[in-house]
């Protein structure tokens, strides 16, 4: 079980946005008097969410960002340090649609997580289990094993003062979404896993939960003693049920 973490609540716009739509979307969240949430914008639009939600209670964070530290001829990329200039606090890494397009590895996750950290930014690092790994009764030893992998790379400490978030894969989008009795399953086997390395660490992880998150399914899942919150996909693009998922955090 958790220290009793304050819940916290990440929107994930995806490739989603535009300038004249997220100013919309960021003034009613912002006109909710929302505070302590986070809202993760396309790298084009950071900027432009920085400036209207500096001095608020919102916070924001990125979608990803380069496992290369410093500068250099990295094409495409983001640094760490950009983000952090930017005004990020939390960063998404290893998202389940990174690792299953994108090709990303325990590994790779773990690198960017160091980024992230040495820029004083906090790193959301993702792990879950496709359907077919649930079906056949592995998800526990597959999602704990990706966990275990970001830590022999990274090191238990990576994961102090970080945010786990589990995503069942099949949950995602698809209106799925695991019962909260199976999400605390997971939770609390994520965070026993931490605990068997460090105890203190363990217990002061904030994990969230991150797989077809809305309003009507969030009171229920952040009841679980070991949900610290949620990271929301699609529900996060509507400002009236991500203002009614994070006053069901705050609950």
């Amino acid at each position: 079980m958790s220290q009793r973490l304050p819940k916290l609540v990440i929107g994930n716009w995806k490739m989603n946005g535009s300038h004249a739509a997220n100013a919309r979307l960021l003034r009613q969240l912002l006109d909710a008097g929302l505070r302590g949430a986070a809202v993760a914008p396309p790298f084009v639009h950071l900027g432009q969410a920085a400036l209207q939600l500096a001095g608020s209670g919102v916070f924001l964070a990125a979608q990803d960002v380069a496992a290369e530290a410093g500068s250099g001829a990295f094409t495409g990329e983001v640094s760490a340090r950009m983000l952090a200039e930017t005004g990020v606090r939390y960063v998404i890494t290893g998202h389940s649609e990174r690792r299953q397009y994108y090709g990303e590895t325990d590994s790779l996750v773990a690198r960017k997580s160091l980024r992230v950290r040495e820029a004083g930014m906090i790193p959301v690092i993702c792990v879950g289990e496709t359907l077919a790994q649930r079906e056949s009764g592995n998800a526990l030893a597959v999602v704990a094993g990706q966990l275990q992998a970001i830590m022999d790379e990274g090191g238990v400490d990576l994961l102090s003062g970080a945010v786990l978030a589990y995503e069942p894969v099949w949950a995602i989008g698809t209106g799925r979404t695991a019962t909260p009795e199976d999400a605390q399953t997971m939770h609390h086997h994520l965070r026993a896993t931490v605990a068997a390395r460090n105890a203190g660490i363990a217990a002061g992880l904030c994990i969230l939960y991150g797989g077809s998150v809305k309003a009507d399914n969030a009171a229920s899942l952040f009841a679980m003693p070991d949900i610290d919150g949620a990271l929301v996909g699609g529900a996060s693009l509507q400002a009236n049920d991500f203002i009614a998922i994070c006053h069901a955090a705050e609950a």
